[in-house]
């Protein structure tokens, strides 16, 4: 996938855990993390959802609104959001729409088997609507700080 930096980032409307119609283009004037992961309460993104919520009144202070986006439904993502406290919403991308509009759709391999699935990446997305940066194939460990850093 080519990179999205400085094109305007693919708009796109999305239900909430609260099944609300949630559009990028809503948060025009903040900036805004989109965030993708595979999966609600596996440990991987747990840990990225909790580091985000650990530092969310940084990025609040930054003027940053942070969205994360996986295939789960809204009943899951309301689970995961009471579960760990997160004080952002997460939306619901089930027919894969969004993240094949990103280029996080991929062909991924574990335990020998090959399957479609999202490839965990973040975008940092200006006041706007320009995809300033993109972190693909993301590592958890730290990723919260770079992020914090490039708004810095």
């Amino acid at each position: 996938m080519e990179s999205l930096v400085n094109m305007e980032a693919p708009d796109f409307t999305l239900l909430n855990e609260k099944e609300e119609n949630v559009s990028l283009r809503d948060f025009r004037g903040k900036k805004v993390v989109l965030y993708f992961y595979p999966k609600d309460m596996t440990p991987g993104c747990t840990t990225e959802a909790c580091d985000f919520r650990d530092r969310y009144e940084e990025f609040s202070d930054l003027n940053t609104v942070i969205l994360g986006v996986s295939l789960d439904e809204a009943s899951k993502h309301t689970k995961f959001i009471e579960k760990y406290g997160l004080p952002f919403s997460l939306l619901v991308d089930e027919n894969h729409e969004v993240a094949e509009k990103y280029g996080v759709w991929v062909l991924k391999k574990m335990y020998g088997r090959e399957f479609m699935g999202i490839e965990r990446a973040t975008f940092l997305i200006s006041e706007e609507g320009i995809v300033e940066k993109e972190w693909r194939k993301v590592k958890v460990k730290n990723h919260i700080e770079e992020v914090l850093e490039s708004l810095r």
